[in-house]
């Protein structure tokens, strides 16, 4: 606006053709944002970008994303802006006695209301993670299922529960399955759900968020229901000693004996795999 004004142009008119109030920028005239103020806002965004990511890092390993990410800061400059924030690990000081972490924001709104029913493929997906452990740490599962078939149309499997988790699972569905313009997908409200890469995600496939409430497990229960039969015939079967035998483990369960072999009642006793196979056929040899 001030190269504008310079070149002879009214900033009556800029801000009438911006539609912004003139005052905002008289004031900030009189008292223009210092170079200090910009680097620590520089600082805080790339800050809030690895907290997002991985809510589990505390302040030191938030300043080495951000360090990483090309905005150099000390570790306690990286706290200071981390304590003024609120953005504290979820194994840290937010904890308080007889209370839970309090979830955030939702992303988007309850477009589902626990009807969990779509009349055809690619309608409206679920997605949920999980964790387990093995003898060298945490392993996480991202996995998304179409609610029609109760296939797991993508799925992925990390050392990390960041945002890319879900962003991978989702792209990895969207490339199995075609064209998904409008379909919905259904998630609680975990942090890698509501980040900006997995928002980036859904708007670039042309599809629809929709969250659960905060707490109300039914809310997502078809992958609840999933992950129980996961927990009791993979995770639970045995101890493992590395992520690689649990992460083939996984996949093998899912793509052998779950969408091929397991039969299930809401699809007339009709394995995933089998029921696609007769459900699409007809509609193909009518088109």
């Amino acid at each position: 606006m001030s190269e504008l004004a310079a070149g002879g142009i009214p900033v009556a008119v800029t801000c009438r053709v911006l539609k912004i109030a003139r005052q905002p920028y008289y004031r900030w005239l009189a008292r223009p944002v210092t170079h200090a103020e910009l680097t620590e806002a520089y600082r805080a965004h790339a800050l809030f970008d690895a907290h997002t990511d991985d809510p589990e890092f505390g302040h030191r390993l938030l300043a080495d994303e951000a360090r990483a990410a090309g905005q150099p800061m000390a570790d306690r400059t990286a706290w200071r802006i981390c304590a003024d924030n609120g953005w504290w690990s979820v194994f840290g000081k937010r904890k308080r006695r007889g209370k839970g972490r309090t979830a955030g924001p939702p992303a988007h709104d309850d477009l589902v209301r626990r009807n969990f029913t779509a009349n055809g493929p690619n309608r409206l997906w679920l997605a949920d993670i999980t964790e387990h452990r093995t003898g060298e740490g945490k392993l996480y599962l991202c996995a998304i299922q179409d609610i029609w078939s109760k296939r797991i149309v993508g799925y992925s499997i990390s050392d990390r529960m960041k945002s890319r988790l879900a962003v991978t699972a989702l792209d990895n569905a969207v490339t199995r399955r075609g064209e998904v313009a409008g379909c919905i997908l259904h998630t609680d409200r975990g942090s890698q759900f509501r980040s900006r890469k997995h928002l980036r995600a859904l708007h670039r496939h042309a599809m629809t968020g929709s969250m659960g409430r905060v707490g109300a497990a039914g809310d997502n229960a078809a992958m609840e229901s999933f992950f129980s039969l996961l927990q009791k015939n993979v995770l639970d079967r045995r101890s493992w000693a590395t992520r690689e035998q649990l992460r083939i483990a996984i996949v093998t369960w899912i793509e052998r004996t779950y969408h091929r072999r397991r039969r299930q009642d809401k699809l007339g006793r009709l394995t995933p795999v089998e029921f696609e196979t007769i459900m699409t056929t007809p509609a193909r040899q009518a088109a």
